[in-house]
C-alpha cells in the first residue's frame, strides 16, 4: 500500500533524511519509531504531499507522491502533531466542512461524517464547539477530520503527546480499530505507543533507517539481551568461573548494589539464540555453598533495541533538528 524507496531531503547541505526505504503492507499499522528530530515529521510530510523529496520516490496506494500529488491526497488522511481545527466551528459542522473539501460526495458526506463520530466517540459532543473541548477531545477530532473521506491510508504524526494516560489509551484503542479496513503509519517517540498498537516498527536515527521489523523480531535482534540477575550471599567471585563456563553464558557482570555486606547482585546474559539453562546455574551456586536468595529471568525490552540502534552514532545534527523544530512551528 505503501512503498518508499531511497527517499531524501535536504536544506542546503544539511540532510534532514537520506535514502530512507519502507513498504507498509495493506491493513498494517506501522509504527515508525524515532528520537526527536530523527527525520520523522519530514517523512510524514513527503507522504502527505506537504513536502516534495529531495530525491528518490514515495508511492501510496500506487500513486507517486509528487508526480500524482492530487491522487495521493484524495487517498489519505493526514493528522499533523497540531491537528488543523477550526475551533469557532461544532465538531459536526467542521467534520461536513472537512468532507466537503476532501470531495466526499452530498449523498455520501452524511454517513461519512456519522461514521467518524461513531468511529471516534464523539457522537454525544457532535454540536459541541472545539474550542471547548479539552486536548483529548481535539486529538479525536483530528483523527475524525483524517477518517472521514474513507481513506485507504491514514498517517498519524505524534498522535498521542500532551494527552493523560487515559486519553492515551483511548487513542491507542482507536488506532488498533483502525487497522485491516485502513493501513496506518504512526510516528511517535513513545515506545508504548509501538508495542500496544503496530504490527511492525521502522526505526529511524540521524535521518537513517536503522531498522525494520516486527516488535518480535526487533527484540530477537537483542537476544543476547536475555538472561537472569540473581542475589547471591557468599564470595561471588569463588564460582564466578563456574559460570561463565556454562554453556551459552555471554557474560556473568557483578552489579553495583546496596545490600548487607557478604550479598551480591550478579547479571549473567545469554549467547545469541541460546535459552540459559537456569538450573544448571543454581546447581552450581549452590555447589559452591552460597547462598541463592532471588534469581529471576530478565528478557530484552523494545527500549533496549531503541537505545542500542539510536545511541552507537553520534547525536543527530543540531541544524537538523532545528530544521525540523522550524517546520512544525509553522
Amino acid at each position: 500500500m505503501i512503498e518508499v524507496e531511497h527517499l531524501s531531503k535536504t536544506y542546503g547541505t544539511t540532510a534532514a533524511i537520506e535514502d530512507v526505504t519502507f513498504t507498509v503492507a495493506p491493513g498494517e499499522i506501522l509504527g515508525f519509531l524515532g528520537p526527536n528530530g530523527a527525520g520523522k515529521t519530514t517523512t510524514m510530510r513527503i507522504l502527505a504531499g506537504y513536502l516534495p523529496a529531495s530525491a528518490g520516490t514515495a508511492k501510496v496506494a500506487g500513486y507517486e507522491v509528487h508526480e500524482q500529488s492530487m491522487a495521493v491526497r484524495q487517498r489519505i488522511g493526514y493528522l499533523p502533531e497540531t491537528p488543523p481545527l477550526y475551533t469557532d466551528m461544532t465538531i459536526e459542522g467542521y467534520l461536513h466542512f472537512v468532507a466537503r473539501i476532501k470531495g466526499v460526495t452530498a449523498g455520501d458526506r452524511r454517513r461519512n461524517v456519522d461514521l467518524a463520530l461513531e468511529k471516534t466517540n464523539l457522537r454525544d459532543r457532535r454540536t459541541t464547539l472545539i474550542r471547548k473541548l479539552s486536548k483529548g477531545y481535539r486529538q479525536r477530532v483530528g483523527i475524525a477530520q483524517a477518517i472521514v473521506h474513507d481513506p485507504p491510508v491514514i498517517i498519524l504524526d505524534e498522535p498521542t503527546v500532551g494527552l493523560d494516560p487515559r486519553q492515551i489509551i483511548e487513542v491507542r484503542h482507536l488506532i488498533k480499530n483502525l487497522a485491516g479496513n485502513h493501513t496506518v503509519i504512526l510516528s511517535t517517540h513513545i515506545l508504548p505507543e509501538v508495542s500496544m498498537t503496530c504490527s511492525r516498527v521502522a526505526i529511524i536515527n540521524k535521518g537513517r533507517i536503522v531498522a525494520t521489523n516486527t516488535p518480535e523480531g526487533l527484540l530477537a535482534q537483542l537476544n543476547s539481551g536475555t538472561g537472569y540477575e540473581l542475589e547471591i550471599e557468599g564470595d561471588i567471585h569463588s564460582v564466578q568461573p563456574q559460570l561463565a563456563a556454562i554453556a551459552g553464558v555471554k557474560t556473568v557482570e557483578i552489579l553495583p548494589a546496596e545490600l548487607p555486606a557478604g550479598r551480591s547482585r550478579v547479571k549473567i546474559l545469554a549467547q545469541p539464540d541460546i535459552q540459559l539453562p537456569g538450573r544448571e546455574i543454581a546447581r552450581a551456586i549452590v555447589a559452591a555453598d552460597l547462598g541463592l536468595l532471588e534469581m529471576r529471568r530478565i528478557q530484552a525490552s523494545l527500549e533496549d533495541v531503541f537505545l542500542q540502534l539510536t545511541t552507537e552514532e553520534a547525536p543527530l545534527d543540531s541544524a537538523i533538528a532545528e530544521t525540523e523544530e522550524t517546520e512544525e512551528a509553522a
